[in-house]
């Protein structure tokens, strides 16, 4: 269970003093929380740092007040003076004046529109109140229009005088949220020091209560800085959490006894012999590094990461060959239907050379088709089912599950991939994870230090390069006419739609209006597909273009993985600086894929920001996807590369990953040390090392605590 000192920190929000039901909703909406967490706690709203500060250091006398200039300062109240209500109206458009003064001199406080009643209450004739707020001149003589604060001598005491500002959401006001953080400052608790003692000092770090106190109520305000102490301790504090907890997995998983799969490479040999080129060196180096983990005892948990068109699902199918010819099962899934469809298609051929029984499972097979599917699985007359998320469900059971590919894995959760591993029974499945996304070294080691990881990095034989043009959309025109003489000469070319993030009724209108425009210049053979459409048109449309009986495909971003047309040689990604650059490469990579010379263009509107141009300029300027992974890193941030935060998931509550190398490499060296010295985490550090793993959430780590 949760160590009881952290306990309080992992309430709901609302047992703080003035939350109720409306300013929890408003809470939820604000705050960032894990992903299975659905209700606001208080040490998610302690992650929720200021993004400035208001200095209110500025301790006048009153007839040193200066126009403009923030102030704080105290007087005592002399007289109010407002409009004369009738009746039971409380408000009025004439100012309301309250007069205050010090041992220098006199100033109004100004209100409009306020009840007097409230005002007197705040203000008593003859109390010393502590006023912060900008003075005006108006008819040359100085005022403070509706001061920020009016506080009590107690009030004051508790007053910070660099007042944090924090991100709100509509209906939320700064008041509000202080008046909650403050309450949460004496829950911050001291915990024992689990940071190395020198690495401390080196780095004049202070202790984790320290720190965290000085963002919310900080001294200087470089307090709240990324680069301050006090961030860049809570910073490494978390990555050190995250990749001790990755190493923690990835220890019990390899302690953990698996099959020993060696096959007699039969079908292998087949596979290779049918293949129309010669397996790059990449290749080859990744299937003997699969092969050794398969014919290990110990269980295989490896990603497979390779640029777009580097030959992945050949990898895939030689190393599931590996399985079968040993009498497993397989399980290939892919996050989409598209994607699932496309891989029964590109695999069917090569696998029945071999003799490898493929079967799809989808969302789409329904009734008697699915439970025909389900019993020969059951019976082991599959020997690799691939499927999206319809295997997971309860009801699909093999006869001899061995072996699980999940292909663009950074769209299934840890639970998914566990759930999966489960239907092989108490040795569980070797598993093998792949991705088109190239992953720079930062990313690797925060977000896969559980996976041993193979690399792709060369093109099959005969692949030529994109070549890449960067267009305003003025020259639409040009780049229609550009169009008209490819599609003569038996081109075919994607047309993809700008990608709009607020709504997909906004992005398929785009869509349908390029589609309807195109019609109008090329006739009626003009594709559309989006991710509205229905599993059974989707594919006739991607079936009638691969066919080649329609000349141009109008797509949203639907097709940005797996779809595979060696005919079609241009793409046109239209508002391009919409899209990130990972999106970018992958949509890029849907062409380049047959003997033509491809070419992708993107059309962009002007003017372009800097992000946008930097984007553009590295498309332009290389193909290279690990190259253009880095840069996307610098460009966008971790989460959004691995699309996390479309779902609303955040990996890191406070580092900033992409900018912080150095922490991260010293989080790994540090985890390497604490698990040689302090394997089982029972030294004094190595107990307050568990309270940060709890602290920072990273669950799979804790349940191995709980196991054991």
């Amino acid at each position: 269970m949760r160590p009881s000192i952290l306990q309080p920190l992992f309430s709901d929000v609302d047992t703080l003093k003035g939350i109720g039901p409306r300013l929890r909703t408003l809470l939820t909406k604000l705050i960032d929380r894990p992903g299975e967490v659905k209700d606001p706690r208080k040490i998610d709203l302690l992650w929720h740092f200021p993004s400035g500060v208001v200095d209110r250091r500025n301790r006048p006398k009153i007839n040193d007040l200066k126009p403009g200039e923030l102030a704080t300062f105290d007087a005592t109240v002399l007289a109010h003076k407002g409009p004369k209500f009738k009746g039971k109206a409380r408000f009025s458009n004439a100012p309301y004046r309250v007069k205050l003064e010090d041992s220098t001199g006199e100033i109004d406080l100004v209100f409009f529109r306020i009840d007097p009643r409230y005002i007197e209450r705040q203000m008593p004739i003859g109390e010393i109140r502590y006023i912060s707020g900008r003075p005006e001149l108006y008819a040359d003589k100085l005022q403070i229009p509706h001061p920020d604060h009016i506080l009590t001598k107690e009030e004051f005491d508790n007053f910070p005088p660099l007042e944090p500002v924090y991100p709100l959401t509509q209906g939320l006001t700064s008041k509000t949220l202080q008046k909650a953080m403050s309450q949460l400052m004496p829950l911050i608790p001291a915990l024992d020091e689990w940071q190395n003692a020198e690495w401390l000092k080196k780095n004049n770090w202070p202790d984790f209560q320290t720190a965290l106190k000085s963002i919310h109520r900080p001294n200087e305000i470089e307090d709240i800085s990324a680069s301050s102490p006090a961030r860049q301790r809570l910073a490494y504090d978390e990555l050190l959490a995250k990749q001790l907890s990755l190493a923690l997995v990835r220890r019990e998983l390899r302690a953990k006894k698996g099959r020993s799969i060696k096959g007699t490479g039969a079908m292998r040999e087949k596979i290779i012999n049918a293949l129309p080129f010669s397996l790059t060196g990449s290749q080859s180096m990744a299937l003997s590094e699969i092969y050794a983990d398969l014919e290990s005892e110990n269980r295989m948990l490896r990603l497979l990461q390779g640029d777009v068109g580097s030959g992945k699902t050949i990898v895939a199918l030689l190393t599931a060959a590996a399985a079968i010819e040993n009498g497993h099962q397989v399980a290939l899934m892919a996050p989409t239907e598209v994607l699932a469809r496309q891989h029964l298609e590109s695999l069917e051929e090569l696998a029945g050379k071999a003799g490898i029984r493929l079967g799809l499972l989808t969302g789409r097979e329904k009734g008697k088709v699915r439970k025909q599917i389900l019993l020969a699985l059951k019976e082991g007359l599959i020997d690799c089912l691939i499927g999206t998320h319809a295997l997971f469900q309860s009801d699909v059971l093999f006869k001899e599950l061995a072996f699980a590919i999940i292909d663009e894995q950074h769209r299934f959760g840890v639970e998914q991939r566990l759930a999966l591993q489960a239907k092989a029974g108490p040795l569980g499945a070797e598993l093998l994870v792949m991705t088109a996304t190239p992953i720079p070294r930062t990313l690797l080691m925060t977000n896969y230090g559980d996976m041993d990881v193979s690399k792709l990095t060369e093109k099959p034989a005969g692949r030529k390069p994109v070549t890449s043009r960067v267009i305003p959309i003025e020259r639409l025109e040009e780049v229609m006419s550009g169009l008209k003489r490819a599609i003569q000469e038996g081109a075919q070319a994607y047309w993809v739609c700008p990608l709009v993030e607020t709504s997909e009724k906004i992005e398929l209108a785009a869509a349908e209006e390029r589609h309807a425009h195109l019609k109008q210049l090329f006739g009626d053979k003009i594709g559309l597909v989006h991710g509205q459409m229905k599993g059974e048109d989707k594919d006739k449309v991607m079936a009638q273009f691969a066919s080649g009986h329609l000349p141009i495909l109008v797509a949203t971003t639907v097709i940005e993985v797996g779809v595979n047309v060696p005919n079609a040689s241009i793409m046109v990604i239209e508002h391009s600086e919409r899209f990130g650059l990972s999106q970018l490469h992958q949509l890029r990579g849907r062409v380049g894929r047959g003997e033509r010379q491809s070419s992708c263009i993107f059309l962009y509107s002007s003017p372009l920001g800097a992000t946008a141009k930097a984007r553009l300029e590295t498309m332009r300027s290389t193909e290279d996807g690990f190259v253009i992974a880095e840069e996307d890193l610098k460009l966008r941030g971790g989460g959004e590369m691995l699309g996390r935060r479309q779902s609303g998931e955040r990996d890191f509550r406070v580092a900033n990953v992409p900018g912080m190398q150095e922490l991260i490499t010293a989080a790994n060296d540090d985890v390497k040390l604490i698990l040689h010295s302090d394997p089982d985490l029972t030294s004094d550090r190595g107990r307050a090392l568990r309270k940060l793993i709890y602290l920072f959430e990273c669950d799979e780590a804790i349940k191995l605590f709980r196991a054991g």
